[in-house]
């Protein structure tokens, strides 16, 4: 048996906020929208959002409010981290961490997006 990730969904409380983060901001390509659910391009991985009223609606999961995301991180690997992190608090994104060199040469840089969720900025493994 072979399973490949192909997209990961995240439930927001706002697509047009998400929209501007995803889309604008960090300028991923919108792959489809069908409603509230919309598919950015990120590479080999599909990254999509839906609010989080339609996944209640579907299933009867219902969501713990919370300040922020504490189980998982979104990565996305740039040129220039200072660089983007600064581009993005000048867009009022909030910087969680500075760009810092981990041991093994990468720099890594944390913000957030409009619901919280922990997103990694990061300059490619060598």
């Amino acid at each position: 048996m072979e399973i490949k990730m192909n997209y990961i969904i995240l439930y927001v409380d706002d697509t047009t906020r998400s929209v501007q983060f995803y889309h604008h901001l960090l300028q991923l390509p919108i792959r489809g929208e069908h409603g509230t659910y919309i598919e950015f391009s990120t590479g080999n991985t599909i990254l999509a959002i839906n609010i989080k009223e339609d996944i209640t609606e579907m299933t009867g999961f219902t969501f713990q409010e919370r300040m922020s995301s504490n189980t998982f991180e979104l990565g996305f690997v740039v040129d220039d981290v200072p660089a983007t992190i600064e581009f993005l608090r000048e867009k009022g994104v909030p910087v969680l961490v500075e760009p810092i060199e981990k041991p093994w040469g990468q720099i890594v840089a944390y913000v957030s997006d409009p619901d919280g969720h922990y997103i990694e900025i990061c300059s490619a493994i060598e």
